[in-house]
């Protein structure tokens, strides 16, 4: 389904994908599923390598952060600590299978021209926020079950951040129940 493309961004700006593949889950088990949700097979398939595929056909160079942490910001931190050389992240839950690949480029480019953009899908905040290098300490400063929400909602009440309309269902089709792996496999088969 992932097509290669290859980015269209300066060589000198080369954000790193953060793919976080660090939560436990729970949700997922007490839906009735069976295991780690990111191994949940979705078109005999698992979870995480949709997401990581996606990222892969992006051309964009990638960490997964997936040791146990105590949160989402505690995954954030660590991530970016993993990752001191990059020119900014995308900031990618590993729980969203049918992101795609433009949709990490559009957010990349635009990361040049800001430096912190927050996707939208049809008025729902989506996925990947993009952080610039500007962002570091922050993002070195996360802790919590939170990550970035808090944070974003600040930045964007200061119009500090750039929104950017995406067309693509895929950065809000997150897997946190059996129910929205049923989901998910529906809108494949829509070609959605």
């Amino acid at each position: 389904m992932f097509q290669p493309v290859a980015p269209n961004i300066a060589s000198d700006f080369m954000p790193t994908v953060l793919v976080l593949a660090s939560g436990r889950g729970e949700r997922f088990a007490a839906s009735g599923g069976q295991g780690n949700k990111l191994h949940a097979l979705l078109d005999g398939k698992r979870v995480i390598d949709w997401t990581v595929d996606a990222v892969r056909a992006s051309g964009l160079t990638f960490h997964v952060e997936d040791v146990g942490h105590a949160g989402m910001g505690d995954s954030i931190a660590a991530a970016v600590r993993a990752t001191p050389s990059a020119s900014g992240w995308l900031i990618l839950p590993a729980d969203l299978p049918l992101i795609r690949a433009c949709s990490l480029l559009l957010v990349a480019r635009e990361l040049r021209r800001a430096p912190l953009v927050v996707p939208y899908f049809q008025g729902q905040r989506a996925h990947p926020v993009g952080l610039g290098p500007e962002h570091a300490e922050a993002a070195l400063n996360l802790r919590g079950p939170q990550g970035l929400a808090q944070w974003i909602a600040a930045h964007e009440a200061l119009n500090l951040a750039k929104r950017l309309e995406l067309d693509d269902a895929g950065g809000v089709t997150d897997i946190d129940t059996v129910q929205d792996l049923e989901r998910a496999a529906q809108m494949l088969r829509a070609g959605v």
